[in-house]
């Protein structure tokens, strides 16, 4: 029990207090390419950087993936979130950086994927319910391009992907900024999924969704980088060839994320304009697929602190009830999903609730759970991990490309070895173990095997986002001796401490991140016997970076030359939240 009390103690310590709004971001330009009109809504705030000159850039880290304009740090005072056990539940129902969401219904079950960048790669999230969800597949775990074995394809991967179901098979589309438009198939959404297939090797696309016609005809539509126009293309009927290329339906502020289907015989065009962090969800339809389109504005922040909810899914239930998931930006965890009720009138969906009467729906905080005939226990996806499978757990991702023949869960069975390889600092380190940051407190603890770490070895928990903080163990040279000693490093700037903890080398050591997102505050702590725990380093803050929230993460390489292993075992993610408090590991 000592990690339930270690978190109900943090929760105590990191009390929720009242907190005023924050201030509005200061964004700069990046890069010297022309600015277009799309890329400012509204007046002075940016929407979306420029195409090209940001998308391989150390410094989108200043435009926190575009997420600061609004963020809601410092609004909320109400920190539920997920399934509440009563029949409710409170938004974010996945209070992590699962940004631009898709989700799809076959049968009674739900999926979800969403945008992973430069992680590796993209998971299937399953449902029964509606809110609580679970981690079941992976489409792939690797992107055979230039650039993507390396780490400096930051901000570039998977964007805004498109979830559908056709012809007895899951179709995944995605694009990615530079390489163009790919898609994968599965039988089974928990996989194997099919190889990435290239339709189209372009440049300057992105958020494609696909549509067959009720005669079989295919279509898909995407937006252009930087935010529109929506282009509709015809596509043969295996979904792997182009036929034309495309046509202008629509050109708005900053619209992007289209979402097309079917409906009462109307094509339906869904879309997030206006921007990540202060934009609203438009939804068109026609008797055309080609149009024109008549629209409404559907879903805006309004009199809430819910600033830019849009970019998500329109989702049925058996039963015929309708619900919408849309992304929040908030800081420090990124874009947050949230899930709202949709009640159809003369054609149109009415999303939430509409508190301030001018006819277009706000998000609710806390709504009645979806009708879908299936009671759960409330749960979030997997954090913990004991390293005991054969076969990695399906939360962790790798920042870029993984270097197999450079990590191992059977060289020490019951551990996690990464070998390391020689890198600079943190943020261009290989084999980075990351996943999503959960909730608003938690509690990341691991032991560390660090007596093969050799001079030059650094090894621990990272907290990565805007930028790339990591705590555990330096190994330095003191007169020929290699000798290691408790570190904490910020953007490769590293702060050591004086504890020389030799006397531990054969029995490893214990290091805990404990994470405040309400404050934004984050300490590292280390313990001989997972008992009492001793801070070191400075408290931080996190925040979104490279177009996507704080993470959490281990790590172990080498300044000096690709040397030395570390070993991680009992890694224990504690969280707030729907199963949080009972996800417990008594070792």
């Amino acid at each position: 029990m000592k990690n339930t009390i270690a978190f109900s103690l943090l929760c105590c310590n990191l009390a929720f207090m009242p907190l005023t709004a924050q201030q509005m971001t200061a964004f700069e330009k990046v890069g010297q390419g022309e600015e277009s009109v799309q890329e400012f809504f509204p007046g002075e705030h940016r929407a979306r950087p420029v195409m090209g000159a940001y998308t391989d850039s150390e410094r989108m880290g200043l435009f926190s993936g575009g997420q600061d304009l609004g963020g809601s740090s410092g609004w909320y005072t109400d920190t539920r979130w997920g399934d509440l056990g009563d029949g409710t539940f409170a938004n974010p129902i996945l209070n992590g950086d699962y940004s631009d969401p898709d989700v799809i219904r076959v049968g009674r079950k739900y999926y979800m994927t969403c945008s992973e960048f430069h992680f590796m790669g993209m998971n299937i999230l399953e449902s029964d319910d509606m809110v609580n969800w679970k981690i079941i597949g992976r489409i792939f775990d690797r992107m055979d391009l230039d650039g993507y074995s390396g780490m400096d394809k930051y901000g570039n991967g998977s964007w805004a992907p498109a979830l559908r179901y056709h012809d007895g098979k899951f179709w995944m589309y995605v694009c990615t900024p530079n390489e163009g438009l790919f898609m994968s198939t599965a039988t089974d959404p928990a996989g194997p999924w099919s190889p990435l297939y290239q339709v189209k090797n372009v440049s300057g696309w992105e958020d494609p969704c696909p549509l067959w016609d009720e005669d079989g005809q295919a279509y898909i539509g995407r937006s252009q980088l930087g935010g529109g126009p929506i282009i509709i293309h015809k596509m043969s009927a295996d979904g792997k060839t182009l036929l034309d290329d495309g046509r202008k339906v629509y050109e708005g502020p900053t619209a992007e994320g289209t979402k097309l289907f079917l409906k009462d015989g109307y094509y339906y065009i869904s879309i997030p304009e206006g921007g990540v962090g202060t934009g609203w969800q438009t939804v068109m339809r026609s008797k055309n697929i080609y149009g024109p389109y008549e629209q409404k504005r559907v879903l805006e922040m309004g009199s809430t602190k819910v600033n830019g909810p849009h970019q998500g899914a329109l989702v049925d239930t058996p039963e015929g009830e309708w619900w919408f998931y849309h992304f929040q930006s908030t800081e420090p965890q990124g874009r947050v999903v949230h899930l709202q009720p949709v009640t159809w009138k003369d054609g149109f969906p009415e999303m939430g609730t509409d508190y301030d009467k001018n006819g277009i729906g706000e998000p609710m905080k806390v709504c009645r759970k979806p009708s879908t005939g299936v009671e759960t226990k409330a749960y979030a996806p997997q954090a913990s991990d004991d390293f005991e499978a054969k076969e990695l757990g399906l939360q962790w991702q790798f920042n870029h490309n993984p270097h197999d023949e450079y990590w191992s869960l059977t060289e020490k069975p019951g551990w996690l070895a990464i070998k390391s390889q020689k890198a600079e600092k943190l943020r261009t380190a290989f084999n980075q173990f990351t996943q999503k940051t959960m909730g608003y407190k938690g509690v990341v603890t691991v032991k560390i095997d660090f007596a093969q770490l050799t001079p030059g070895g650094r090894a621990g928990i990272e907290c990565i986002g805007n930028k790339f903080v990591g705590g555990g163990i330096i190994m330095e040279d003191k007169d020929g001796t290699a000798t290691p000693r408790l570190y904490m490093e910020t953007d490769g700037t590293v702060q050591t401490t004086s504890f020389n903890i030799s006397s531990v080398m054969n029995k490893g050591i214990y290091i805990r991140l404990e994470i405040d997102a309400v404050n934004n505050k984050h300490k590292f702590y280390y313990s001989v016997n997972n008992e009492t725990f001793i801070e070191f380093g400075d408290t931080f803050e996190s925040g979104s970076g490279d177009w996507k929230g704080s993470r959490i993460g281990l790590y172990s390489y080498n300044t000096q030359e690709t040397s030395g292993t570390a070993y991680f075992d009992e890694f224990t993610y504690l969280f707030d939240g729907p199963g949080g408090l009972t996800s417990t590991q008594t070792k």
